[in-house]
């Protein structure tokens, strides 16, 4: 039998405790986020429908990549740009999904892009 990870089952715990509480719709939709050790992604997800609107992460091709920032600045330039993304797509109000990470660092550096963007949550 598989050995899972106790900081996967713990996230994945946390995750379901924390989407129990929180859905998007078509007027307020799910900001989620996602981080690897690496790159930050942001989808904004309308549930009731079960479609992704906007997406954007460090890897689109939109994202124009500076070598001066660190993860946390790359985290602030993805949320501006998932804002600016989301205007053009009619979604102005969010409800923030954090994904179960804790509100800190990078999760927290996107969403106050994602604010300076123009986003409400």
């Amino acid at each position: 039998m598989a050995k899972t990870h106790p900081k996967k089952t713990a996230r994945a715990k946390r995750i379901r405790r924390i989407r129990k509480k929180i859905t998007g719709n078509s007027a307020q939709p799910r900001l989620r986020v996602f981080k690897s050790n690496k790159h930050i992604y942001a989808q904004i997800i309308d549930d009731s429908a079960g479609k992704t609107l906007v997406s954007m992460s460090t890897m689109d091709k939109g994202f124009q990549k500076s070598d001066d920032d660190d993860k946390t600045g790359k985290a602030k330039k993805v949320g501006i740009l998932l804002a600016e993304a989301a205007k053009n797509a009619g979604v102005s109000k969010v409800v923030f999904d954090r994904g179960g990470y804790i509100y800190h660092g990078r999760v927290k550096a996107l969403s106050e892009g994602a604010r300076e963007g123009g986003l409400q949550f």
